[in-house]
């Protein structure tokens, strides 16, 4: 389970932003909270705002310290980090990140701080029996093990560099089982959408509905509880070569020679209706989606992974995008799966399906041209059968640009000139 997230000096997030999943005093919707120690967590989380308001930035955010944790061990010598400012500040200013999450009933604590493309500082904690330990320290080059880790990560000493992060090194060079345990959660764990056709899932989700009939068997009941009429998926995979004459005419010869008889699996899939079959490429952009998102999805749940979606809803119907919803919600809470999303749609705005401490909001802030990040019930005054969508739209909450008035005068005024 992810805790909660914070980050500085990244993008649109100029300031410190905080976002928790640790539910709040009030006692809505306690059934749906998952226990962890003296911790109620929320397994669902909506993120609203308006566009560049920096919802998507905190998707990116998440995603680049994941990134780095994984692959700055890769990073050769002279290599800069991708550091990404704040636009009025500098790499001079250090970009913060830090994460707090639960593996196995454990709490773990992990950040670091890059500064001009370089890591400044780092540490792992972690919270055995309730009570904190350090796993490691880390400034610049050097590194303090916790009292339990001494000499543990002595392998990693000629492996540590500027451009690395220590617990990316300590994951490839040590043996130590709490360093595994948080690599894998930032590898394995922290799943991460950030559109439909960007990500590739498709290619997983026809595999999954290939090899294992009960994946098949829940998308194909999902599917039809939506009216879609969908009978039957039925996907072919074929191994064969490419041959010279399927390459494409343009490219290099030496890659048309990597390529050429090359082993390659051919997918089609079919969708079956009462009367009449089609290609999933003829299917309508909602179809093709859902059919793409729902593997990995139960694959999430199934596992009790956390997910990370941007515009989750894009190209659903609303319908399906509340059948969603209501599936997540209704999970027991021994899943230990969590859904955060950022979302246009109002429709789910509503304190009859969220608890005001699941529903966030980023606002950019003019003066700062910064992004600033809270939860609903950071709000003062919002009572439990208020109108969250009507207040949310006509601005009461922030996170939405007010209509300028003078706009409708102004396209007149142009169009009289024109």
């Amino acid at each position: 389970m992810l805790l909660e997230f914070s980050c500085s000096n990244h993008k649109s997030f100029k300031d410190k932003i905080v976002f928790s999943t640790v539910a709040g005093k009030d006692n809505t919707f306690e059934d749906r909270l998952m226990k962890c120690g003296k911790y109620r967590v929320s397994k669902i989380s909506a993120i609203y705002g308006a566009n560049g308001s920096g919802k998507s930035n905190f998707i990116d955010a998440i995603q680049f310290m994941k990134l780095l944790v994984i692959n700055s061990i890769n990073h050769q010598p002279g290599d800069e980090i991708r550091q990404q400012p704040h636009k009025l500040l500098s790499f001079d200013v250090p970009s913060e990140y830090s994460v707090q999450f639960v593996v196995n009933g454990i709490i773990y604590a992990y950040g670091f701080a890059l500064q001009n493309k370089l890591v400044v500082d780092e540490y792992l904690f972690y919270f055995p029996n309730g009570r904190q330990k350090k796993i490691f320290e880390r400034t610049a080059d050097d590194y303090i093990p916790g009292d339990s880790f001494k000499n543990k990560f002595d392998s990693c000493k000629d492996v540590i560099k500027p451009n690395r992060l220590f617990l990316s090194c300590a994951a490839n060079f040590s043996a130590v089982q709490e360093i595994e345990t948080v690599f894998n959660f930032f590898k394995e764990e922290l799943v991460i959408y950030r559109g439909f056709g960007l990500d590739n899932w498709r290619q997983y989700s026809l595999n999954r509905i290939h090899d294992d009939s009960r994946v098949k068997a829940a998308v194909l009941t999902f599917l039809k509880s939506l009216d879609t009429g969908i009978n039957d998926i039925v996907v072919d995979i074929q191994e064969t070569n490419m041959s010279v004459d399927e390459i494409d005419p343009y490219m290099p010869k030496e890659l048309k020679a990597l390529l050429a008889n090359h082993p390659i699996s051919k997918i089609d899939t079919f969708i079956h209706y009462d009367k009449f079959s089609v290609r999933i490429e003829e299917e309508s952009t909602g179809i093709q989606k859902l059919i793409e998102f729902l593997c990995p999805l139960i694959d999430i749940l199934v596992k009790g992974k956390v997910l990370l979606c941007d515009e989750m809803e894009t190209s659903f119907h609303e319908s399906v995008f509340e059948n969603l919803i209501d599936i997540i919600n209704l999970l027991k809470t021994e899943n230990k799966s969590q859904i955060i999303f950022t979302t246009h749609d109002t429709n789910i705005l509503d304190l009859n399906i969220f608890r005001r401490d699941q529903i966030w909001f980023t606002e950019l802030k003019k003066e700062s041209r910064s992004t600033d990040m809270y939860s609903l019930v950071e709000m003062k005054s919002v009572r439990k059968d208020e109108n969250i969508a009507k207040g949310y739209i006509s601005g009461k909450y922030g996170a939405i640009p007010m209509l300028n008035k003078d706009m409708a005068s102004f396209i007149d005024k142009l169009q009289h000139e024109e």
